[in-house]
């Protein structure tokens, strides 16, 4: 999307995205950080974050033209694609997501769960690291990423540059996969209670000569 200002008699062109995965990981979390702001300094952040109109030009813009622009990003943010991208590509190296998060290892997940209590928007290139990984055999759909080592620094900061639509998909995937996780975690506690609860009570039983049943 083009946008047309006029200055001291000049009219100069100015790009505005016209694709949601025009945004990078980096620049979304910058803008999961507007909260809080007033709307005018919210405004001025998201047209300054998301083209590349200078931001002393954009506090002179007037609100017709203001409401132009943040409704067309409102309707790219709507329309972006919500589907899982499996295979992506970051400085023309390709990346898989992981294949089978039922088979995810427990150092992968503490990895990330740290992660996310340290701040999900701050660390956002480590989770996707650990998510995305070099393919190292592929055949058509099917891939093979490269085990996990831990050392995922160098790919973080790749990471940067990612698609925001693609971290956006990937979220909503994992955290399905960790809420069932979670309830089947639940679920295998209580049935651990329960047992721990019935030989306790077996026992006390025994002592004083009754029995359970």
């Amino acid at each position: 999307m083009e946008v047309k200002i006029k200055k001291k008699g000049k009219t100069k062109k100015y790009k505005v995205i016209s694709s949601w995965e025009e945004v990078t990981l980096e620049k979304w979390v910058k803008l999961t950080e507007l909260e809080g702001l007033t709307k005018a300094k919210e405004a001025e952040a998201l047209i300054s974050l998301l083209s590349d109109i200078p931001t002393k030009l954009i506090s002179k813009l007037s609100l017709p033209d203001i409401t132009v622009i943040l409704s067309r990003i409102a309707q790219l943010q709507q329309g972006q694609d919500k589907k899982l991208k499996k295979i992506i590509e970051v400085d023309g190296k390709e990346y898989g997501f992981h294949p089978s998060l039922s088979d995810i290892t427990l150092g992968e997940y503490a990895d990330i769960e740290h992660f996310i209590k340290e701040g999900v928007e701050k660390h956002l290139p480590d989770i996707m690291a650990i998510l995305y990984r070099p393919i190292v055999e592929r055949e058509g759909d099917a891939y093979i990423i490269e085990a996990y080592d831990g050392k995922i620094g160098v790919r973080a900061e790749k990471f940067k540059s990612m698609s925001a639509e693609h971290v956006e998909s990937s979220l909503v995937f994992f955290w399905i996969f960790v809420e069932e996780w979670l309830k089947i975690l639940q679920s295998y506690s209580t049935v651990q209670r329960e047992e721990m609860t019935y030989k306790m009570l077996e026992k006390v039983s025994l002592k004083s000569g009754g029995t359970l049943g």
